[in-house]
């Protein structure tokens, strides 16, 4: 579903990415650790359009999409959390599913204007949809509080429903457990899984191992830019290269 070809990005002096190879097939959760500064969240705005490739190739579907704006990828199926939550905070939970998917509808800015019959179907549709997403992931207590007045781990939440609203093929998850205590984080895996058994396809980027072994069924391993391991997660906690990166030699050796 998602190819990357010898991604590379550099920032003047400074090579974020080198050559980066990846593969994501349909279906599958793929996971993408690393220690901190490795380049994961760069890698994840190349994917999507906030930043793109000084070189090489990255295709979604087919399509090569390094070099396009990220509402276009968007359109193509793709959706994405982020490492810093950036949520609507002035509108209220409903709203923020709401927005996220005026992009499927039909409805035109004159429709909207003069509040035609189809403007107003289409808004309920649109509604009711939140809602089902807000019951989903246990924040439909919560449909008209403002985004930002949420507690951290029902605005992690917010925001994966806030992806699935968009209908996406692929959803690109940036640390979602990141504050969450270990039931929550739990639970979320359960919600990943079960967005794979509905056909959905994920990349996990993260530092929690636990939620990694939970759902991954293979991880990369990036680290000062450059893919270092590719396995299962038995095969990636036995190998001695990703041992090192992030644990460093011990003394001696």
């Amino acid at each position: 579903m998602l190819v990357l070809k010898h991604i590379s990005r550099q920032f003047g002096g400074l090579m974020a990415l080198q050559n980066v190879a990846m593969h994501i097939p349909a279906g599958q959760i793929v996971g993408l650790i690393g220690p901190n500064g490795a380049g994961k969240t760069t890698l994840i705005n190349c994917m999507t359009g906030l930043d793109h490739p000084t070189a090489g190739e990255i295709e979604f579907g087919g399509t090569p999409i390094q070099k396009k704006p990220a509402h276009r990828i968007t359109a193509l199926g793709m959706a994405r959390t982020y490492q810093n939550i950036r949520l609507f905070g002035e509108m209220t939970v409903l709203e923020n599913l709401v927005v996220a998917q005026h992009g499927l509808g039909k409805a035109n800015l004159i429709d909207s204007l003069i509040q035609s019959p189809r403007h107003r179907r289409e808004n309920e549709r649109l509604r009711e949809n939140g809602l089902q997403l807000l019951r989903r992931f246990h924040l439909e207590q919560n449909a008209e509080v403002l985004a930002g007045n949420l507690p951290y781990g029902d605005q992690r939440r917010l925001e994966m429903a806030r992806a699935l609203a968009t209908n996406p093929k692929l959803i690109l998850l940036d640390e979602p457990t990141a504050g969450m205590n270990p039931v929550e984080t739990a639970e979320l895996g359960e919600q990943i899984l079960r967005m794979k058994a509905e056909g959905k396809t994920l990349m996990v980027v993260e530092h929690d191992m636990s939620l990694i072994a939970q759902v991954c069924d293979e991880i990369y391993v990036l680290n000062f830019g450059q893919i270092i391991a590719h396995g299962t997660h038995q095969e990636i906690k036995n190998n001695p290269v990703v041992v090192e990166a992030y644990l460093g030699q011990e003394e001696g050796e």
